[in-house]
């Protein structure tokens, strides 16, 4: 049985390689197959003091090493963190915003929209002597956003020109546990 099953996978490998000299001609003259782009044009254009953000979420994740955490991805969800990039010192910095969900007409998705952006402000503290500045992210201070996550859509947000977007993701654990009544 064994060799038999060796005997078939041989001839099956053969016949894979073996290829007519004008086959692989029309092969090669074929073009290229590019990776698909996103379609973008049911979604709105951003204004001119706006960015657009698309994140195109993998399908297959490969599986994580602690088995606590779900492996549904109906189960997980995305963090969007909108945030600018500034030269700090030894002080926090924040800033506020806010993130605003809309509907695409027609196409029944979610695109999302920061707005409501303040001033960064800054505590005051001395720094000590000869501290370098260095560049930090600053993210938006307001509660996580989280959206579902959908490898099947693009998440589409839009910022004003001057921030940028990250994005993580949040996995559940598989184990659901009990809330105590009182």
């Amino acid at each position: 049985m064994a060799h038999a099953l060796r005997r078939a996978t041989a001839a099956a490998a053969t016949a894979s390689v073996i290829v007519s000299l004008p086959s692989l001609l029309a092969l090669a003259a074929a073009p290229a197959r590019a990776i698909p782009r996103l379609d973008l044009t049911p979604y709105p254009k951003p204004t001119a003091a706006q960015t657009r953000w698309v994140i195109q979420l993998p399908g297959v994740l490969p599986p994580t090493a602690d088995p606590r955490l779900s492996p549904n991805p109906s189960d997980w969800r995305v963090q969007l963190i909108a945030g600018r990039e500034v030269e700090a010192d030894c002080n926090q910095r924040a800033f506020r915003g806010r993130f605003r969900a809309s509907k695409v007409k027609g196409l029944g998705v979610s695109v999302y929209t920061v707005s409501d952006v303040g001033p960064m402000v800054s505590t005051l503290m001395a720094c000590p002597p000869g501290q370098a500045k260095r560049k930090v992210f600053v993210p938006m201070g307001s509660k996580p956003f989280v959206v579902p996550y959908d490898a099947s859509r693009p998440i589409v947000v839009y910022t004003p020109k001057d921030l940028q977007l990250r994005w993580r993701l949040w996995k559940a654990e598989k184990v659901q546990q009990p809330a105590q009544a009182l």
